[in-house]
């Protein structure tokens, strides 16, 4: 399998905050999400990607090449939380600004997509919504036929109507070959409706990075009475909390032998492994 991102043993040292020699790649041809917790590293991962940042150590490949070979700019798509456009700006304006830098810009995609997420080509961006400037900035990412979309947070702060209208966009991007997408969110649940690969970072360390649903399929949830939690297993479960009327938390499905019948597993989602993950276990008097 090709790899559209290759990183190896990446560092990165700031006064309180260090990348840890993180390593992971993303699969050509599919969409990775890149989760964590605010602050654990994703975008200084990304600015370190996009030369943004001045890495300590390690190296980064795109398509195979250095991250720096000024011929990738023409097959990455780069859209952050807030888009950077002068702020008086018209959709045209922008347009005549970005041109020059690509040599595959093409007026005729970039106004396509204009009038798809039914954009006014003479609204400033200014006035422009949340969703709106998302839109636009998709609009500006496409129009010179990017192989590669970096994308951070691209849909905080969008309702679930905006939210599901932006990941339709991105599974119809995915239709043709050769198009990857890297997806960084705290909003996981829209990754378990688009992605095909996690790459999971806490505190400056990857602590996953594989398939989402052998994730997913790794944990369940445990639950049960007071009484129904065996000392064995305590060390085994993820995040536990002991209540007045019982415990919970998250264990290893190979791991689930050994509790008695009435204790109630479940599924997991990609919000429950990062909240137990993150959770030390613990003692509460409040009821569950």
């Amino acid at each position: 399998m090709n790899n559209a991102i290759e990183i190896s043993n990446l560092r990165k040292q700031y006064k309180n905050f260090s990348l840890d020699n993180i390593s992971f790649s993303v699969p050509s041809g599919f969409v990775s999400g890149f989760i964590g917790e605010n602050g654990a590293g994703k975008t200084t991962t990304l600015k370190l990607i996009l030369g943004m940042a001045m890495k300590d150590g390690g190296s980064i490949n795109l398509f195979g090449k250095p991250a720096d070979d000024v011929s990738l700019k023409e097959d990455l798509g780069v859209l952050f939380e807030q888009p950077y456009y002068q702020e008086d700006w018209t959709p045209v304006d922008i347009e005549k600004a970005m041109r020059p830098f690509y040599k595959k810009w093409s007026s005729e995609t970039f106004h396509q997509y204009m009038k798809r997420f039914s954009l006014d080509s003479k609204q400033k961006y200014k006035t422009m919504s949340r969703g709106m400037k998302m839109k636009l900035g998709i609009a500006v990412t496409l129009a010179h036929d990017a192989k590669l979309l970096l994308l951070d947070e691209p849909t905080s702060g969008l309702d679930p109507v905006g939210r599901d209208e932006i990941l339709g966009f991105f599974r119809d991007y995915m239709v043709e070959e050769n198009r990857t997408i890297f997806f960084s969110t705290h909003i996981t649940s829209d990754l378990e409706k688009i992605a095909d690969y996690i790459i999971y970072i806490k505190n400056g360390k990857i602590i996953y990075s594989g398939l989402k649903d052998e994730l997913i399929d790794k944990y369940c949830l445990v639950r049960g009475g007071t009484g129904d939690l065996p000392h064995s297993k305590r060390k085994q479960i993820l995040g536990l909390r002991e209540h007045p009327g019982g415990f919970d938390g998250m264990i290893e499905i190979k791991d689930i032998a050994g509790f008695p019948a009435g204790v109630i597993m479940e599924t997991v989602s990609l919000d429950d492994i990062m909240v137990r993950m993150s959770r030390p276990a613990k003692k509460c008097q409040e009821e569950i």
